[in-house]
């Protein structure tokens, strides 16, 4: 059997024509985009050009994109820089289902005597707006919000709480890096000042990232050196690494107007269907339509996930986020929605992606729902329903 990847959230492949327009930039278009000769010039135009298709995907100017090494560093430039710009010790106000990359600076910070209000997860994967609203009226200096929660997939209420924010002034920073490419992302749309992407998470690279500043947002950078992305992010760009983001991003345009983003729902529709007729009692986490179209965290009753998936191996899926990837326990997401230990051990997560075909969710449903009967021993046989 032919491993089939299911794994998207975690990273993507580089598309083809990502790695065709890098190319060049690898081997004779080496150039120091910092450079005044021709060599560099044109390194210099590639990156600009880049920088205009990142801004394309989420309705922003060209010079409101600063390019960095991944979302992390985006993340901590928006959180870190904009706490370091305010003057006085206002509270950040965020969630209990943030990735590690918006977590760990809200923690660093709070170490170091910066309160930090977290608002609650509800059980169905969302956080309360209301609360969110409240807590950035009682005085905040930032929020920090993550868009598409990476483990269940649930969009969070962003546009709302951004209003709010956006009333009492309060800059408001929102992590993308999951929901850009799946879902229309438009900065004005949402209202938020700051906005984090991803190559890796969108047919680009690893290792290159943006971060969207909307004009009259002032962030202290983190590194210092040269001037480069206006004095923001200090060091040479990444030239090749950088166009392939550029290019990502627009061919990320190009499946949101074509329709494949349906096309990828209708798949995850169908997956968890199958899923449901070879598991019974399967339950799917989170809300059920404020969600990516491609991703599903599914509980399989009475087992490990991690069993699960280590009775398949032909099928590429995680327990929960891949930066826990290691530990058997519970993901701190699924204990923040409440649910119990014993079931939420039970999660897997499963992301499409452009290359997943039907005949692959026919197979994995398969697949999966045999690794479940033999971990559990159970003599239950699938549903099967026909029209």
């Amino acid at each position: 059997m032919t491993a089939i990847y299911l794994d998207y959230n975690a990273t993507t492949p580089v598309a083809p024509a990502v790695l065709d327009a890098m190319l060049p930039y690898l081997r004779e278009e080496f150039g120091n985009p910092s450079s005044a000769y021709a060599l560099g010039r044109r390194a210099r135009d590639a990156v600009e050009t880049a920088r205009a298709q990142v801004a394309a995907l989420i309705g922003a100017r060209a010079d409101e994109i600063v390019f960095t090494g991944g979302g992390t560093e985006a993340s901590n430039l928006a959180i870190r820089g904009a706490v370091r710009r305010r003057a006085g010790n206002e509270p950040i106000v965020t969630s209990t289902l943030e990735h590690p990359a918006t977590e760990e600076p809200c923690r660093l910070l709070e170490r170091r005597g910066h309160p930090v209000r977290r608002i609650a997860a509800q059980p169905d994967g969302r956080i309360d707006a209301d609360a969110a609203i409240a807590a950035i009226r009682a005085g905040a200096g930032l929020v920090t919000l993550i868009h598409a929660q990476n483990e269940i997939g649930v969009l969070q209420p962003v546009a709302a709480i951004a209003a709010a924010a956006r009333a009492q002034g309060v800059p408001m920073h929102v992590d993308a890096a999951q929901s850009l490419g799946k879902i229309a992302v438009d900065v004005d749309a949402l209202g938020v000042d700051l906005l984090s992407i991803a190559g890796h998470k969108l047919y680009a690279p690893k290792g290159v990232g943006a971060l969207y500043v909307r004009r009259g947002v002032q962030l202290q950078p983190l590194l210092r050196g040269a001037g480069q992305e206006a004095g923001r992010r200090p060091g040479t760009e990444n030239v090749a690494a950088i166009v392939g983001l550029g290019e990502a991003c627009r061919l990320a345009a190009a499946r949101l107007r074509d329709g494949s983003a349906a096309a990828l729902r209708r798949l995850a529709d169908d997956l968890l269907a199958r899923l449901r007729r070879e598991v019974p009692g399967l339950v799917l986490v989170g809300h059920p339509t404020e969600r990516l179209p491609n991703t599903l965290n599914v509980l399989f009753p009475g087992v490990s996930g991690r069993a699960v998936l280590a009775a398949c191996p032909d099928v590429h899926a995680s327990t929960g986020s891949a930066c826990h990837a290691d530990r058997e326990e519970a993901s701190a997401v699924l204990r923040a929605l409440g649910l119990p230990e014993h079931e939420a051990l039970g999660a897997v997560r499963l992301s499409l992606g452009v290359p997943t075909t039907a005949q692959d969710i026919a197979t994995a449903a398969a697949t999966l729902g045999a690794a479940w009967r033999a971990v559990a021993g159970s003599e239950a046989r699938p549903q099967r329903h026909f029209a």
